[in-house]
């Protein structure tokens, strides 16, 4: 027979696949994805090309999620048919066969879980990047193009893509800020809990003498949301532009023209900057899209302040500010989430772009905390 231990936690894992089931709207993205099917297959499905690309991503997301559902709920049920199995007949072969599918299950709702963490609309999105170099000389500017590499090989990894949209040297090594947009499914999902300040301990190869440096650089995280969102902006009253010239590695061409543009929106004070594009108009546009984006965010933390304060708790971390993360390298190894504790003894390999346990905790950090 199988214990009582076992027995309540299937009960628990057939409630909980019944939640995330219901919470995360199967039988509407089954609909939704059958619709997107059947719009395909009309005759006059690429007349208008960008329409047909958006739902052909929202199709791809939606195949995503509800894999992982259907693997779920298609795991219940074979648990509960191998537990049918060993009630009728509690041999051991059975009985392990039912703990063997116990633990299966367990990873899928954890993955569903997961994908729950990430409910958001703008958590589907392309995620646009920000590293400033803070306290610590040539360290932090150091500091700030090492994570700025950290997340490019993360994204790398992924089969994401990576555009440098914005770099300034700083004068000995690193920089002094910059800006990257990384394109893939969730990539906003999966890194929105990179925003906040992080703090590196190490020997310093700048300075003289074997004296530890403790070195800082803060990270913004931002939705790319497109033009579809409605924010309202007045672009000709409210929007300074600034026309800059390019700086940073880039060859002839960014060196010898004024094509970056700054934005900055006066009443709020927020400002971005681009220079990836060949044309000051190009970088206007990609400039625009990071400014809407910068602003819904802005809009989106002051709504998570205002609840947190009712509830009388406290705001997520944001730019800057507390932080969230310590990478010390010397004398001891370690990388520390202040926000969850999990601690990793492998800082080379997290700074190299392992980063999804610390990733993965906080977004399971963000349900349960």
């Amino acid at each position: 027979m199988l214990d009582s231990e076992t027995r309540q936690e299937c009960e628990t894992l057939f409630q909980r696949i019944t939640q995330l089931r219901g919470s995360l709207d199967y039988d509407v993205k089954v609909q939704r994805a059958n619709e997107i099917n059947d719009l395909m297959s009309a005759p006059n499905f690429w007349d208008n090309q960008e329409k047909a690309q958006g739902l052909i991503g929202e199709l791809r997301r939606l195949n995503g999620t509800l894999k992982l559902l259907k693997d779920m709920i298609g795991g219940g049920d074979d648990l509960q048919v191998l537990i049918e199995f060993a009630d009728a007949d509690p041999t051991p072969e059975n009985i392990q066969e039912v703990k063997t599918q116990l633990a299966q299950l367990r990873e899928q709702i954890a993955g569903v879980e997961l994908q729950a963490s990430m409910a958001n609309p703008e958590d589907a999105s392309d995620v646009y990047i920000t590293l400033q170099a803070g306290e610590g000389g040539t360290d932090s500017a150091d500091f700030a193009e090492m994570l700025m590499r950290m997340y490019s090989r993360w994204a790398e990894d992924r089969g994401f893509s990576v555009e440098l949209l914005y770099r300034s040297d700083a004068e000995e090594a690193g920089i002094r800020s910059g800006t990257i947009l990384i394109k893939g499914d969730y990539a906003y999902g999966y890194l929105k809990g990179e925003m906040g300040q992080h703090r590196l301990v190490r020997m310093s190869p700048f300075g003289s003498g074997d004296k530890r440096q403790t070195s800082f650089a803060a990270v913004d995280v931002m939705p790319d949301i497109g033009e579809d969102i409605n924010i309202d902006i007045d672009w000709e009253k409210d929007v300074r532009e600034d026309k800059l010239r390019a700086q940073g590695a880039g060859g002839q061409h960014v060196n010898k023209t004024e094509s970056a543009i700054r934005l900055t929106h006066e009443p709020t004070g927020v400002s971005v900057l681009c220079q990836n594009e060949r044309s000051q108009h190009q970088n206007r546009a990609q400039a625009k899209k990071m400014l809407t984006a910068k602003l819904f965010q802005r809009e989106q933390e002051k709504r998570d302040a205002e609840q947190a304060a009712r509830r009388g708790e406290k705001s997520k971390i944001g730019f800057g500010g507390q932080t969230i993360r310590n990478y010390v390298l010397q004398p001891e190894q370690f990388v520390k989430d202040t926000r969850t504790d999990l601690k990793t003894t492998n800082p080379t390999e997290v700074l190299d772009g392992k980063l999804d346990p610390f990733i993965e905790a906080y977004l399971r950090w963000t349900i349960t905390g």
